[in-house]
């Protein structure tokens, strides 16, 4: 063979070698289309997974203008898993009282939100693009998580093996594809994802609009601190506190009202200045107009493609729950792919990220309407009925539950989806989280014990679970409080775990990696057996491993 015959050969094999590097760096476990506040918690638990992501922006920074206005104690549990908790609640206002108030401004309904068990404070006001900035700084300690910023989703194509999506450059022509096994498409209510899936959006789009107005705060006034549903038929208000010295308030623009006109700072300061608020205590940051929407994805899932936040569906803001939703979609869905895409469950599973996610976030969307109503309601003999009835029914037993403790967020609880038969009271159920004494006797909030992995708690007498065992499932015993730290164990220090397991009349639990039981027994019965195809990491051989 000639030198330059080999020559050839060896050019054509460091072509063929840079032609397959090229299309590894390429290729991803997980593509996220949107990096707002559902993209950006997608992309912290996968990469906490370990998987190979890649985040689509098309935007080059965070949205400035501060949407979302508060958040849950069950949406903090899901940032908790990813380390972030405890640094976003130091930017957040928490347990602010609320108040219903009439066009005097007497409150009729006062209302605190009722913790429900999850570890931190029930509700929390936030400042949206502070809590994106912390989210984004999480996803930076990540080195399996790509984002790419300026960076828009043209196309989606699925085969048999994952999706290619061609992706272009906003701010140049370049256009390249990428290939993913999986893709999240969290780009928001005007999703193209779901436009090119031929997904509908079904629902209605309110003809009321709002302006919504953020202030920052230069003197405070008294009671600034509390939020103010202002339910003045002549024009309803909301009056919110936001942190980080921000205000926020809203209105409706009436009929005959010039929207243009609304958003300026004469207009703003005109309507503001009906409680008491002087051009000297506030600075208007922005003012924008919005419609309330209230729209369903026909399908959450399409193949290899998920919508997921905004994407899948839209509420109404009068119980903050927005972005919850969309930030429960991400933590319902990541740690299925993350199994799948390990080999640790089939995929069938996924199957069950729409049957549990959407009858959810339909009932919230429902509740938020029918607070919505009592806000703006305008005919002003159905206010006068509203503002005189509600105060009595709030000293009657079971209204008052509903009505005071602010109660309209549903229950953590699937009725249906990923979980064993035959079920039980806590089947489907997120079990509390409270703070716990581990084995080293540390105090420790429960999530942060189990480590998102599937784990069985019992208390009492081990019930029967031979499969479990073989499989290599921990188990951990609740120990009631007082009791010494032990190995393999953990002490209820709070006295709530135990009262929930006798509550729902069983000593076992299996855990998912998200704390939601998928399987439980009472004392004595024979515990569900795993699921079909179940192959936790450690128990995989290397052919079953990914």
């Amino acid at each position: 063979m000639s030198a330059g015959n080999r020559a050839d050969e060896t050019a054509d094999e460091t072509a063929d070698d840079t032609t397959e590097d090229r299309a590894r760096d390429s290729t991803y476990d997980v593509a996220v289309i949107g990096y707002g506040p559902t993209g950006v918690t997608a992309a912290n638990l996968l990469g906490a997974a370990g998987l190979r992501v890649v985040v689509l922006e098309r935007d080059a920074e965070i949205f400035t203008r501060a949407r979302a206005i508060s958040t849950d104690e069950e949406v903090i549990r899901i940032w908790q898993r990813v380390g972030l908790a405890d640094r976003l609640k130091r930017d957040m206002l928490a347990e602010r009282p609320l108040d219903f108030v009439d066009a005097r401004g007497r409150t009729f309904l006062s209302a605190r939100p009722a913790p429900r068990g999850h570890g931190h404070p029930p509700q929390m006001f936030i400042h949206q693009p502070a809590l994106e900035q912390v989210l984004r700084d999480g996803v930076a300690r990540c080195p399996t998580v790509e984002v790419l910023l300026r960076t828009e989703c043209l196309r989606l194509r699925q085969d048999a093996d994952g999706v290619e999506l061609t992706v272009a450059d906003t701010e140049g022509d370049s256009v390249r594809r990428l290939r993913a096994r999986y893709v999240i498409a969290a780009d928001g209510g005007s999703s193209l994802s779901r436009a090119q899936l031929n997904v509908g959006y079904e629902g209605r789009t309110y003809e009321d609009r709002w302006i919504v107005i953020d202030t920052e705060m230069i003197e405070p006034w008294p009671d600034h601190d509390r939020l103010r549903f202002r339910c003045d038929p002549a024009r309803p208000a909301v009056d919110c506190p936001t942190p980080l010295g921000h205000h926020r308030w809203e209105f409706p623009v009436l009929p005959g009202d010039d929207e243009k006109h609304l958003t300026t700072d004469d207009a703003i300061h005109a309507m503001v200045s009906r409680y008491g608020i002087g051009p000297e205590q506030i600075k208007i940051l922005r003012a924008t107009v919005y419609s309330h929407h209230v729209r369903f994805a026909a399908r959450f899932r399409v193949g290899r493609v998920f919508l997921a936040g905004d994407a899948a569906h839209a509420m109404p803001p009068w119980i903050g729950q927005g972005m919850a939703a969309g930030v429960r979609d991400a933590a319902n869905l990541c740690w299925k792919l993350a199994a799948v895409l390990r080999g640790e469950l089939p995929e069938t599973v996924l199957d069950s990220y729409e049957a549990e996610r959407k009858p959810h976030v339909k009932e919230v969307t429902r509740r938020a309407v029918f607070v919505g109503r009592i806000i703006t309601e305008r005919r002003r003999a159905v206010t006068r009925v509203r503002d005189s009835v509600l105060p009595v029914l709030t000293r009657v037993p079971g209204f008052s539950d509903v009505l005071q403790d602010a109660n309209w967020i549903p229950v953590a609880h699937y009725a249906d989806g990923f979980q064993a038969r035959p079920r039980t009271r806590a089947t489907g159920h997120q079990i509390p989280q409270p703070w716990v004494t581990a084995a080293d006797g540390g105090r420790v909030r429960l999530d942060d014990a189990l480590g998102s992995r599937w784990t069985l708690l019992h208390h009492g007498p081990p019930t029967p679970r031979s499969a479990w065992d073989r499989l290599g499932v921990p188990s951990l015993a609740v120990l009631p409080a007082g009791s010494r730290p032990a190995e393999g164990a953990i002490v209820d220090s709070d006295d709530v775990l135990l009262p929930w397991l006798t509550q729902h009349r069983v000593t076992t639990v299996v855990l998912r990696p998200d704390a939601y039981v998928y399987a439980a027994a009472p004392a004595g019965a024979q515990l569900p057996p795993p699921p079909g195809g179940f192959a936790p990491a450690s128990h995989q051989t290397a052919t079953t491993a990914r």
